[in-house]
């Protein structure tokens, strides 16, 4: 029944789009009831369950999609059941913007190109419960920083337009480097018997492709993703702009990482990017 009341509030979304501007309000005269809270939509994977949140303006609006790649170890069951992580996906959903919060294929799967590839499954099945508007974000915490940086590079099964990393790792390498049980993990994760190539490696093909939108959040103090080797590097190839760096105190994603104001910056970053797309797709209509 849901599917059936997306399908057609998406259709007549298309009717009033072309020429209703994004709104904070239902269309006059609408008349099918709406959810008064965001939705939750779970999405079977083969090792586990994805949830994505809904806004009920995305169902009569056009809306982009944000997908969160959860830290080694972890679960998009875990990251809905996270009240720390509920007070980021909640500014998104304020915004608004459709959330996905992505089993990643699996707990330790270090973002490599086969977890790309399901979660590139995950959000066409996504796309088809709310009016979306082609655009797609990503975020990634701790080790899915990885994925998150992967969906944005070239070669990605999908395009990403923004890419916001808290306390996430961007050195593939650096990770493979930091003990044997995540050696054993990467190797498993992406088929290895040594040390990954540089062309897996999304950090330094972020560096050798164009400067992307970025939020990055870390600390000097954080001894499990170095900042300096991860983050801050990356952030030299950051768009400018549009992009932000943030620089917190405390351990690995300490609770300070969750808090109203971090998530109203990131929440900002994504806001940013829309309004520019939208200007530029307005820009490009007007053109003759």
């Amino acid at each position: 029944m849901r599917r059936f009341l997306v399908l057609l509030l998406c259709t007549l979304l298309a009717a009033l789009s072309g020429s209703a501007p994004a709104a904070s309000a239902p269309p006059s005269g609408w008349v099918l009831p709406l959810p008064q809270v965001p939705d939750t939509v779970k999405l079977d994977g083969h090792l586990g369950p994805s949830f994505l949140r809904v806004p009920p303006a995305c169902y009569w609006r056009e809306c982009a999609l944000v997908i969160v790649s959860h830290p080694r170890g972890q679960s998009a069951e875990r990251l809905r059941e996270s009240a720390q992580v509920g007070v980021l996906v909640d500014a998104l959903l304020e915004v608004p913007f459709a959330v996905l919060l992505s089993d990643d294929g699996g707990p330790t799967t270090w973002g490599s190109p086969a977890a790309l590839a399901q979660v590139a499954g995950l959000r066409r099945e996504a796309a088809e419960h709310f009016a979306w508007n082609g655009r797609t974000y990503a975020l990634g915490l701790s080790m899915g920083g990885l994925l998150a940086l992967r969906s944005a590079l070239p070669g990605s099964p999908y395009p990403v337009s923004g890419v916001a990393l808290i306390d996430g790792w961007a050195d593939l390498r650096g990770a493979w480097k930091t003990s044997a049980r995540r050696r054993q993990e990467i190797a498993e994760a992406y088929g290895l018997s040594s040390e990954p190539p540089v062309a897996l490696n999304p950090l330094v093909q972020a560096e050798l492709n164009p400067p992307l939108p970025l939020f990055v959040l870390v600390s000097p103090e954080d001894t499990t993703v170095p900042a300096r080797s991860n983050g801050e590097r990356l952030y030299a190839r950051a768009q400018p702009g549009v992009s932000a760096f943030v620089k917190v105190s405390g351990p690995h994603l300490g609770a300070n990482r969750f808090s109203p104001a971090i998530a109203h910056q990131l929440a900002a970053f994504f806001e940013r990017l829309e309004a520019q797309a939208t200007a530029q797709a307005r820009h490009s209509r007007l053109q003759p």
